[in-house]
This record gives structure tokens, C-alpha cells and sequence, in this order.
């Protein structure tokens, strides 16, 4: 198995960050381990937004996140990755799960959902359903376009 040193990852990663960031989109190393490396892809105005709703501000006080600015934020949750094997289960809110599923996850220990999708759902099942057809016919298109030769600069749509 081919692995890229500490140092090529930082690199690769630099490199597309440049790249990606005049369309809203960056890249950060959430973790390094013996299966390989996390990267985490997002865009730090959207997860700004995301994190600075009160509900969900109160949730990750919770568990120790001070700085809710993008940047802060991914640097404690790469602290919480830090500190187990597991993930942190408020990971969900960083990838775009609802607040109530995240916290019904945690309260019922991943069991009695409702739905399992993209993530398991506990409270709006309808509009999780929607949302997990959206997420297929989005993976669709993209790797339809993939195979047909576009770029990955060409497949990231700028942030609007």
C-alpha cells in the first residue's frame, strides 16, 4: 500500500486550498492514523452559519467549543478526534445533520431511529427522506460527470 508522508499530505492539501478557496471550498487534516488520513472538505462561511445558531451553539459549548468561528471550531473538533478512536458524535453537525438527530443519536445511543439514510434520522423523517434522495441524485450527476473526464476544480460549484 502506497502512503504519502506527513509532509506530502500537508503539501497536497495546501495545494488544494489554493485551488479550491476562490470557490468557497477548503480543506483540513482532521486526523492522521494507521488506516490513512481524515480530510475534512467545507466551506468555512457555510459551517460559520451553521455553528452560530444559538441551539446549536449551546450543544457544542457542551463539549468544549469555545471558538465558533469555522476555523476555531474544526481545531477543537481535530482536539476531540484527538482524544478517542471514536468519532465525536457532534461530527454529524459538521457535516450538515440536523441538530435534533445529532442529539437524538447521542440520547438513544444509535438506536430506535426512525430512518437510516446518510445519517440516522430521529426527527423529521419526510425531510430527511427528501434530503437523502437529493444527496443520490447529486452523487449521480457527479460521478456520471467523473467518469466523463471533468476535474474536481471543474465539479466544485462556487459558493452562492
Amino acid at each position: 500500500m502506497f502512503r504519502l508522508s506527513d509532509g506530502e499530505i500537508a503539501a497536497q492539501v495546501a495545494a488544494w486550498n489554493i485551488c479550491l478557496e476562490k470557490k468557497g471550498v477548503r480543506l483540513a487534516i482532521l486526523r492522521r492514523g494507521k488506516r490513512g488520513t481524515l480530510l475534512y472538505v467545507f466551506r468555512p462561511e457555510r459551517l460559520a452559519a451553521d455553528l452560530s445558531r444559538p441551539c446549536v451553539a449551546a450543544f457544542l459549548k457542551r463539549y468544549g467549543y469555545e471558538d465558533l468561528t469555522a476555523w476555531g471550531a474544526v481545531e477543537r473538533l481535530r482536539q476531540r478526534l484527538g482524544e478517542t478512536e471514536e468519532f465525536p458524535h457532534e461530527i454529524g453537525l459538521f457535516l450538515g445533520y440536523p441538530l435534533g438527530d445529532v442529539e437524538g443519536f447521542i440520547m438513544n445511543r444509535g438506536q430506535n431511529c426512525k430512518c437510516c439514510g446518510c445519517w440516522k434520522v430521529y426527527g423529521d423523517e419526510e425531510q430527511a427522506l427528501r434530503r437523502f434522495a437529493q444527496y443520490r441524485k447529486c452523487q449521480a450527476v457527479y460521478l456520471r460527470l467523473w467518469q466523463a473526464g471533468r476535474s474536481v476544480e471543474q465539479l466544485t460549484v462556487a459558493a452562492g
